[in-house]
């Protein structure tokens, strides 16, 4: 139990790396599709390389159930979205279902992040070194969480004030999760559907939300700019493993 304590304060970092990620995604907000360019090769590399992997550590003898929620992680981002638009489709100002679709985002990426820091509190149950190396990958993408947050509610709504509240829910979001970890014990099949329902969201979002919003006007820095998130995220992930 001393272990898992311990993994709360430690997992605090993880609130102020998320917080710097959100700021600079504030102040280069007027150059967005060069942000959201970033963030959308990050959001995409997080599926693949992050949360599908440990979905499928966790649910090695469930491939079936790891596709369907996968599938169904895709589909309810896109049938939410999609009704939320049509919802609003005579709407005369035409904004209010974007910032209903971006908190949505915003919610689907703080619920990730409160997994993450739910792992953390989990993993020093078993070893405080799995613990450590369980913070430090979480710790390698935070950066990233914030960067997303804001970037997706600003893609949306350009409304600050909407993705400043978000950013705090997601920085505090781990925090929370890690308290919530070190207090209870998680089977590895719920960490494991919950992640590949998340794996599913996340592709969504960062491939026909975020990509196709910042390449829009085609530009090789944005282009480069994509790679950079993908590649970094693919490189943490190896490392990490």
């Amino acid at each position: 139990m001393d272990d898992q304590l311990i993994a709360i304060p430690l997992t605090a970092i993880a609130v102020c790396t998320t917080l710097a990620g959100g700021a600079l995604a504030l102040r280069l907000s007027h150059t967005l599709p060069t942000v959201i360019a970033l963030s959308g090769g990050v959001v995409v590399a997080v599926a693949l390389f992050e949360v599908l992997p440990e979905a499928m550590e966790l649910l090695e003898d469930e491939p079936s159930t790891l596709a369907a929620l996968m599938g169904a992680g895709f589909l309810f981002f896109f049938i939410a979205e999609r009704i939320l638009v049509l919802h609003h489709r005579d709407d005369p100002a035409q904004a209010r279902h974007h910032h209903e679709v971006g908190a949505l985002g915003a919610l689907g990426l703080s619920a990730h992040s409160f997994i993450d820091g739910l792992a953390v509190g989990l993993a020093f149950g078993v070893d405080a070194t799995v613990g450590a190396l369980v913070l430090i990958a979480v710790l390698s993408h935070d950066f990233a969480d914030g960067l997303n947050t804001v970037s997706f509610v600003l893609s949306q709504s350009q409304d600050r004030r909407a993705a400043k509240r978000w950013l705090v829910v997601d920085a505090v979001a781990p925090l929370l999760g890690a308290t919530v970890g070190a207090l209870i014990s998680v089977s590895d099949a719920t960490l494991g559907h919950l992640l590949a329902f998340y794996a599913g969201f996340f592709l969504y979002m960062g491939a026909t939300d975020l990509l196709p919003a910042a390449h829009e006007h085609a530009s090789w820095g944005r282009v480069g700019l994509t790679l950079l998130g993908f590649g970094a995220i693919f490189a943490v992930s190896v490392l990490a493993g």
